[in-house]
């Protein structure tokens, strides 16, 4: 019995204590804001046909189904091409400083608000990616995705050392940009504009009340128990969208196995030949040809693409296997980008396939792309000091023998 309390209580200290996959979290945040950034900046030439007024799903069509189904979308709240101007310009922005990991808790939720405006505004426009876009930046908003590799990180840590000096941090910023958007928001209210959908209107008002209590509570607190009773919820609901965002993508993976194993095309091994002699999927028809021309490498690729798929969730287990079978599915949508033209697709399920990265590798990585960034960015500073000047009518050795030779400090500024 003691163990069982004592099994209980380490799994509750480890769920409230630290929010866990910070590293993981951080990856899906930057390759779903990238995913989203990139696909919008090259569709801005054609944004106006794709969900725009110039459109072929016009603003009446899409406001029938909107009423019917009742999706969320701030495109439907004017017709005017201005509007739309400014929604797709703050759908780019949000995706940039997202990816940036600038205040990440307003930026997810200006980042799910510009996706579901699109997407909803119009639903046929889409290769399956945008349904792992749509869905994971609904669960994004819930996790705390800035705690590494973000301008956010680096702002807590600024503050930390403030702290230590006995400084008050103030952020001006976070106040501003919470007035504004929540007087958006209470105008949108009082307009009726996000009457029908419930869920993702309780959502931007939970998250802004949540902002205005934890801003409070770092001011007006005295003692810091109120902060840390703050910190174990955001933990809870983070590691809680955490476990839903890994079953999600099982889940995915899992459906797509099993349904490939009831199509008779998967069982007799010919599925993948089709899709490459389709001209719609072979955007490079010479390398299309080349994968199709051995019948049994296709029939290889058929067969091994079901079995990873149905597999993978039960691999979770094992964490070799996992990473074996994880490592395969990120090459095969790298191959899917390039073969088959599907690259913002292949880039959504790699980032959802990030979650279960291990830890370790995450770090290394991160310690590679640091070591990079600072040789990158001052490559000054690595190059020997330059000597101190002898002060004037001294002879070079000085009164007191030759001048010490000094060098530079790898890293220090100069």
């Amino acid at each position: 019995m003691n163990r069982v309390s004592l099994a209980v209580s380490r799994a509750i200290a480890r769920v409230t204590d630290s929010p866990l996959g910070p590293h993981q979290t951080a990856v899906l945040r930057i390759g779903l804001a990238l995913t989203w950034l990139l696909f919008l900046l090259r569709e801005y030439p054609h944004r106006q046909e794709l969900y725009g007024p110039d459109g072929p799903w016009d603003w009446d069509l899409a406001a029938q189904l909107v009423s019917t189904n009742q999706a969320f979308t701030v495109l439907l709240w004017s017709d005017s091409r201005l509007w739309f101007e400014a929604v797709y310009a703050l759908a780019v922005l949000a995706g940039l400083l997202l990816l940036l990991g600038w205040r990440t808790r307003t930026m997810s939720v200006l980042f799910m608000v510009g996706v579901l405006a699109l997407q909803n505004r119009s639903v046929f426009m889409g290769d399956g990616g945008d349904n792992v876009l749509h869905i994971m930046a609904i669960y994004l908003v819930f996790t705390r995705c800035g705690r590494v590799w973000s301008l956010d990180a680096r702002r807590a840590r600024r503050a930390d050392e403030a702290r230590a000096r006995g400084e008050l941090p103030r952020d001006r910023v976070g106040p501003a940009l919470w007035a504004v958007l929540g007087s958006v928001l209470l105008l949108a209210f009082l307009a009726g504009r996000t009457d029908g959908d419930w869920f993702i209107p309780a959502v931007l008002w939970g998250v802004w009340l949540a902002l205005a209590v934890w801003w409070l509570v770092g001011r007006l607190a005295r003692s810091g128990q109120p902060r840390i009773l703050l910190d174990v919820v955001a933990n809870v609901v983070h590691n809680g969208a955490l476990l839903v965002i890994m079953a999600e993508a099982c889940l995915i993976y899992a459906t797509a196995g099993w349904y490939k194993v009831q199509g008779s095309r998967w069982q007799d091994g010919t599925a993948v030949h089709y899709p490459l002699h389709l001209e719609y999927f072979s955007p490079w028809q010479g390398l299309a040809d080349l994968l199709s021309a051995n019948g049994t490498m296709v029939m290889l690729v058929t067969y091994v693409t079901v079995v990873v798929q149905v597999a993978f969730p039960f691999t979770l287990f094992n964490r070799r296997v996992k990473n074996v079978l994880l490592t395969f599915m990120i090459m095969e949508h790298a191959v899917i980008a390039v073969v088959l033209g599907l690259p913002f697709f292949s880039l959504a399920m790699i980032a959802a396939d990030a979650v279960f990265l291990p830890t370790s590798f995450l770090r290394r990585i991160g310690a590679l792309a640091a070591r990079a960034q600072g040789r990158l960015r001052s490559p000054a500073s690595r190059s020997p000091a330059p000597p101190p000047r002898r002060p004037a009518g001294l002879p070079p050795g000085g009164p007191a023998g030759p001048a010490p030779v000094t060098g530079g400090v790898p890293g220090a500024r100069t």
